[in-house]
């Protein structure tokens, strides 16, 4: 064979890769199947300032996730030389002086409106729109996508080349389907038009043979003629054929048919046509042997009757619970005790990707099924049925015809030669509505609007513009899995006819394994990650789809006449969109009938749950950011909300270069580890949900409520309003019951579908490097009854060693977990009878089990103990039981370690003990103090809670506090935990209870401040850093804002009308605050395992979106938008240590697989077989002193510094200070203005930083604010810090401002998991005897005076205050770190109950 030249055998297209030597991305188009792969992302660069030599861990990817990045994106300087046989477990060192920095040059096309044929007049639009008409074969309106594309003159020519090589790769498919002159000849005037005339394109290979290959197809021999010599003259004479060859697109034959009709290029000497026809054989031998193996005929026709019973469905719940039965209906086939396991790896791949795929169409069957069942029994399905299943089939019938014909509508409005509004809407959603086929895009529409209506509560409605949103990202999610299966099936239907044209795209998908037929290759194909449909698109065809739902769907209602008593029927709307006032705004909303209300009561609806079941197969590892776990849906390794993209391109950056290889074969460890369900706990479990009573955590069955009597009529309000409350609490019970039972019925079904199976669970992270099992129904992060439902597939005998941590494990699920470990297995011996019986009698016994803090878990501790103890010698039992080991507030033992905190470190279990410390416990105790000093003073407070403070009243608040929950969140913590021990303690004190536990959080916040005093500084130092980072300008920024305002825009505003970003500002008035808000600048740092963290806190702009159901205005996220600096500010110090307990845990998994041993975890609790848990304990020990041995915050400062390198950022200083007052001088006498100032400061530095010592000498010779300050602050930072209080440990906010402060909060519900708190907090001792006498105040106050109170203290907040300080612009420096404490990270080797 010829050798390929590196033209053709270049790698395809990956999104966003960089030319290593030029910095430009290669501008490589994706296939038909995704016609750009986001060509705005062609102009964006990923690089670095770096070099480095790879890796020897770095995983070998496919050349296409490569490309561009090679040894260019780079955070090492001076890595040492390492060992290709270093394990992963190992951190691998690297320089933070060269941190990972993702510069996005997306090109920033300017917006036309759309023209006359309907094409959209935004880039990135016209590329989705140019995709999808590819891929539905409209390739007359792809061709106008290309011709309004040339007219605009945006792209480079070689960009706008590619794109034309994907429409001409299609026109020769269709041309070659159905030949034709007329198709032909259409084929040549193309490239004359859109390519030869009047632009400057050097065409390549690629673009000859196609051309070649439609004219062999002509039957004029003449023409064929001219059109070979016209096409082949375009390359250079000598090499023609040989670049035409390496395309891989002509054969063997048409290439010498070629060589015929032009002589003069000659054909290359080692082409061998014997070889040739050899691969070709090979081709279509491939495609048969590539098919599956058909499944066991057993598994097909198996009938047996399983003897595990039936799981009791909560009344009425047909539709969620039938979506679930018929989804995972495959295993009903499965006779009991067989495991999917023990099939070949084929096999299971088939049963997997079955899985993936049925749930639309199971869905789609059972609405039919019901149906006709009904039809059968002879009722009405279109009357008053209390079924939904039945109205749903009639409903998606219905919406199907209602679809069809959009589609003609849209086909006329493309045709029309003039268009009205409606026919250009058309014209934006048409093609994509295409990409499916009307019955699954009905059955998409109509489950995804139910789930929406049932996750916000149906009887509320949904708001328009979320409902549309949900409603278009489901939709395409759909269209993307279809486009897999398709394209596969596509591939394998040209390799059977080996001599047609197999199309780019088919070439490019053959080496991925997003399909099992095609896993054979290990190589990624990053092509298939297709751009995500813009806001506008989403917008249009989430309008389109709802508004079709909403006109079809119906709902016959029977009712009675109340005054003639007859039956009427009346047809009425399902769903009605109405304009609600939500916040004092009119907000669209659309809302269901209330007879759909009451049906969804009964029937909640599950999300698309065949998708995210356990696997039964291990998960693919994940090699690319979404090419792992699933085999065919394609889910991302890490989760993103409100589409972030700034930490997706970071991630996708580092994965490419091979940083990320320990966090992505860290989830490849924790997807592979093999799950059973616990089949002696489930049948326990399933009498109990089958008996309806409520036992252990399962709610009950029916639950009986006593509302309270309604209160007699009275002249105060506050009666009926807390009667009103209090029915209202009854009522929130009793749905929340009725939603848990309903959640584990859902859980129930799985479990007993997979009851023989071994099953996985794949991960991925969230934006800190925190792991999460992807199923969210059934996974080993669920509630107690799940986790008691757990086991591993493979067992280990317990050995000496094993039997022992068994019998700790029982003491520390029954609640028994603060004693040593020697007590903890006394425990166990000493009730061993309480075990037996457990087991022997679990429902009719002394039910011991039930007391037990985990009663589910303590029962499967139990069941697993008695088999050991009943073999003559227990040690040789192999048990499948996960032994747990869980740290010591686990945010609290980092800080400790980073700090250096001995004090610290000794109540967390950082330094040996003959005990377990127990922070919680110690807190109580202070607390306690400061209760009792109190009621010496006669504090009616202290009489109210005095002896009723235990652990578990501050446990989850002391928990919290590390991750920065605020006071307002630690109230609500403290109240519950107070309500649920107390819950008469209003009646008995006269207190409420709010404010009883306003004052008991006052004095936990105040023992954690004087506890943890190293975390205190440690947490201080973070935010700094972080607020600085937010009021900073990098030199990018800079430079734009200087072209900004040097240079007017062309539209005519002045250089006062923009913003730093670029965009038109409604106000010409600028003030610092201004600039401030459009700061850019989020934090961004590298874990220990050298994942980029990059927070997404950000003010989002909008967009209004005109659509055929009313105007909307949409939330654009984009990378340009300024930082939500409270939300970084407070969020910094807790996602931090979240990313630090997050490599903990991983690299842990790594040196637990090394060692063979079976690992998984839940953050801070790790569990492996009981045999082995000395050995993970070591492991657990190990991985976290490699981590704080090093100086973890001295590389964040060092990798601070360098990534935001020649900054400029907006500080604070004291106007009464003495560079204050010179600074105030200057001002007066120059008069700048901020953005002057900030001007005159960039030149300054400039001029510091050249290498011309007389720039230099200039430069220090500017007087600039930044200038005096250096002046006064040579030895000390004289800028006002950061308001802290909210962010660091032991803090009180002010009880004022908690109102404010909880409304402008929305910290990220995973890392908070409570509500904000108040804006301002306070650390002095007098202060907080001040808010002692406010809840003094807010006793017996009824809410009338209270909100009069308010309104007079927000009129007389109205006077502005004088500010004590003023803003400068200064280079962007850091504090120095804390000093660190005495306490040696090395002696928690020997501490036992570090993790225990």
């Amino acid at each position: 064979m010829l050798p390929r030249t590196a033209s053709a055998t270049r790698t395809p297209h990956i999104n966003r890769l960089v030319s290593a030597g030029s910095g430009r991305l290669l501008p490589r188009c994706s296939p038909s199947l995704g016609a750009r792969a986001s060509l705005a992302a062609t102009h964006r660069l990923l690089s670095t300032i770096t070099t480095q030599q790879p890796s020897p861990l770095k995983r070998q990817p496919a050349p296409r996730a490569t490309v561009g990045f090679e040894r260019h994106l780079a955070t090492v300087l001076d890595e040492p030389a390492q060992t290709a046989t270093t394990p992963l477990y190992e951190l691998r060192s690297f320089s933070p002086q060269a941190p990972l920095k993702v510069r996005d040059n997306t090109a920033h096309y300017a917006k036309t409106r759309i023209n006359f044929h309907g094409i959209p007049g935004d880039v990135n639009e016209m590329f989705l729109v140019f995709e999808a008409c590819l891929q539905v074969g409209r390739l007359e309106r792809a061709a106008q996508v290309l011709k309004r594309l040339a007219v605009m003159d945006v792209l480079p020519s070689s960009e706008y080349l590619d794109l034309y090589n994907q429409y001409l790769d299609a026109k020769v498919c269709q041309l070659l389907e159905e030949p034709g002159a007329i198709k032909a000849d259409d084929i040549h005037k193309s490239f004359e038009t859109m390519i030869s005339g009047g632009r400057d394109v050097h065409v390549g290979g690629e673009t000859v043979a196609l051309l070649l290959k439609a004219s062999l197809t002509s039957t004029n021999p003449a023409k064929m003629q001219l059109y070979v010599d016209r096409y082949l003259s375009l390359l250079p004479a000598q090499t023609a054929l040989e670049t035409v060859f390496n395309t891989e697109i002509l054969t063997y034959e048409e290439l010498t048919k070629v060589a015929e009709l032009c002589p003069k290029y000659n054909m290359p000497d080692n082409v061998d046509p014997e070889t040739f026809a050899m691969q070709q054989l090979q081709q279509q031998q491939e495609t048969t042997s590539g098919q599956s193996e058909e499944l066991p005929q057993h598994l097909l026709n198996s009938i047996e009757t399983s003897a595990i019973p039936e799981v009791l469905g909560t009344p009425q719940k047909g539709y969620g619970l039938q979506f679930v039965k018929k989804t995972i209906s495959m295993f009903q086939g499965i006779p009991d005790g067989f495991d999917i396991s023990t099939l070949p790896l084929s096999q299971q791949r088939e049963i997997q990707s079955k899985l993936e795929r049925d749930c639309v169409d199971a869905s789609l069957a059972r609405w039919r099924e019901e149906n006709e069942s009904l039809q059968k029994m002879g009722l009405n399905t279109t009357l008053d049925t209390p079924s939904l299943n039945s109205r749903l089939y009639q409903w998606q019938k219905a919406l199907e015809s209602r679809l069809r014909t959009m589609l003609e509508e849209v086909e006329k409005s493309e045709q029309a030669p003039k268009k009205t509004k409606d026919d250009l809407d058309r014209c934006i959603y048409g093609p994509f509505i295409r990409q499916s086929n009307p019955e699954r895009l009905a059955a998409v529409t109509i489950i995804s609007t139910l789930s929406s209506l049932a996750m916000g509560g149906a009887h509320k409605g949904s708001t328009l513009s979320g409902l549309i949103t949900h409603i278009a990202k489901f939709a395409e999610e759909d269209i993307k899995v279809q486009k897999v299966e398709a394209l596969a099936n596509k591939y394998k239907l040209r390799k059977a006819k080996s001599k047609q044209h197999l199309p780019r795209s088919v070439l490019r998908f053959k080496n991925s394994h997003a399909a099992a037929d095609l896993a054979a290759d290990s190589d990624v194909d990053v092509v298939m990650e297709d751009e995500a449909w813009t806001t506008l698109i989403r917008t249009k065809v989430g309008a389109a789809l709802l508004s079709a739902l909403l006109d079809t769907a119906k709902i016959q209602l029977v009712r009675e006449d109340p005054a003639t008593k007859t039956l009427i029927t009346q047809n009425q709307p399902a769903f009605s969109h109405v304009m609600q006032l939500r916040k004092g705004k009119k907000v669209g909303t659309i809302v269901p009938n209330k007879a759909v209300v009451d049906l969804l009561a009964r029937e909640p609806v599950p999300d698309f749950l065949a998708r995210h079941l356990p696997m039964v197969t291990t998960p693919d590892p994940w090699v690319s950011f979404e090419k792992g776990a699933y085999l065919e849906t394609k889910t991302p390794v890490l989760r993103l909300k409100n589409g972030e993209r700034e930490q997706k391109l970071y991630t996708e950056a580092a994965i490419a270069r091979g940083d990320m290889d320990q966090v992505l074969k860290g989830l490849d460890v924790l997807g592979k580890t093999g799950w059973k369900v616990n089949s002696s706990v489930f049948k326990v479990m399933l009498e109990v949900w089958n008996s309806g009573q409520p036992i252990a955590n399962i709610p009950p069955l029916n639950p009986v409520f006593d509302l309270p009597p309604e209160p007699e009529a009275t002249d105060d309000p506050s009666v009926k309003r807390a009667w009103l409350k209090e029915v209202k609490a009854v009522e929130n019970e009793r749905s929340g019951l009725h939603s848990q039972r309903c959640f584990m019925n859902f859980q129930l079904e799985i479990a007993r579908a997979y009851r023989d199976q071994t099953f996985y669970f794949p991960h991925n992270v969230d934006f800190r490097g925190r792991a999460y099992p992807i199923p969210p129904y059934l996974n080993h992060m669920g509630a107690d009854h799940v986790r008691g439902l757990m086991l591993f597939a493979k067992g280990k005998p317990l050995g000496e060693s094993g039997l022992r941590w068994l019998k700790v494990h029982l003491a520390n699920v029954y609640g028994f977990d603060k004693a040593s470990l020697q007590e903890r297995q006394d425990f166990a011996d000493e009730n061993v009878e309480n075990i037996r019986d457990s087991v022997e009698n679990p429902l009719n016994g002394n039910q011991w089990w039930l007391k037990a803090e985990d009663p589910w878990q303590c029962l499967a501790t139990c069941f697993e103990l008695k088999a050991a103890l009943d073999l003559e010698d227990p040690t040789q039992y192999v048990s499948h039981l996960p032994i747990h080991q869980d740290g010591t507030c686990n945010g609290l033992q980092h800080y400790a370690a980073l700090g250096g905190d001995t004090w610290g470190a000794q109540q967390v279990n950082l330094i040996p003990g003959d005990r377990p410390a127990d922070v919680y416990s110690a807190v109580a105790k202070l607390v306690i103090k400061g209760i009792e000093e109190d009621l010496a003073k006669g504090n009616e407070f202290a009489k109210a809670i005095n002896g009723k403070i235990t652990r578990k009243v501050v446990k989850q608040t002391v928990m919290t506090n590390v991750y920065g929950v605020t006071y307002v969140g630690a109230k609500k913590q403290v109240q519950k935990q107070i309500d649920a021990a107390y819950p008469n303690i209003e009646a008995e004190s006269g207190i409420e209870s709010p404010l009883i536990a306003s004052y008991v959080t006052q004095h936990i916040f105040k023992a954690m401040s004087t506890m943890f005093k190293g975390a205190h500084d440690i947490q201080s130092w973070l935010g700094e850093i972080g607020g600085r980072v937010c009021r900073a300008l990098t030199p990018e920024q800079l430079e734009e804002f200087e072209r900004n305002e040097r240079f007017p825009n062309l539209n005519g505003t002045t250089d006062a009308d923009v913003t730093l970003t670029g965009k038109t500002k409604k106000s010409v008035t600028l003030k610092s605050d201004e600039i401030l808000n459009n700061f850019q600048s989020t934090i961004i740092w590298t874990t220990p395992l050298r994942m980029p963290v990059v927070q997404p806190y950000r003010k989002h702009g909008t967009k209004t979106v005109s659509t055929c159901m009313q105007d909307l205005v949409m939330t654009i996220p984009e990378r340009s938008d300024p930082v939500n600096r409270r939300k970084q500010l407070q969020a910094f110090p807790p996602n931090f240590i979240h990313s630090l307990d997050a490599s903990h845990m991983l690299l842990s998994a790594l040196q637990c697989d090394e060692l063979g041993l079976t690992f998984a975890a839940v953050h801070d609790s790790f569990w492996t077989h009981a045999a082995d848990v000395d050995s993970m304990n070591g492991v657990i020990r190990d991985s976290f002193i490699r981590i704080h041995s090093e100086d973890v915050i001295g590389r964040l400062a060092a990798e601070f510094q360098a990534r935001y390198k020649n900054s400029i950022y907006l500080a604070k200083i004291e106007a009464s200070s003495k560079p204050g007052q010179e600074i105030s001088r200057w001002r007066a006498m120059h008069k700048l203005g901020p953005k002057k100032e900030l001007l005159l400061e960039k030149e300054r530095q400039e001029l510091l930083r050249s290498s011309n010592p007389e720039d230099v000498e200039r430069g220090k010779k500017m007087v600039t604010p930044a200038s005096i300050y250096e002046l006064y602050s040579s030895d000390q930072d004289l800028t006002v810090p950061e308001d802290l209080k909210e962010v660091t440990i032991g803090n009180i906010s002010s009880g004022s401002e908690e109102k404010k402060a909880a409304s402008a909060q929305e910290m990220d519900e995973e890392m908070m998991g409570e509500e904000d708190g108040g804006e301002e907090a306070v650390e002095h001792e007098d202060e907080v005897d001040n808010e002692t006498e406010t809840l003094e105040e807010l006793r017996n106050t009824n809410h009338f005076a209270l909100a009069q109170r308010r309104q007079k203290k927000a009129l007389g907040a109205g006077t502005p205050k004088f500010k004590p300080y003023f803003t400068i612009w200064l280079p962007l420096t850091f504090p120095a770190i804390p000093a660190k404490g005495d306490f040696d990270v090395r002696e928690l080797k020997d501490s036992t109950y570090f993790f225990s």
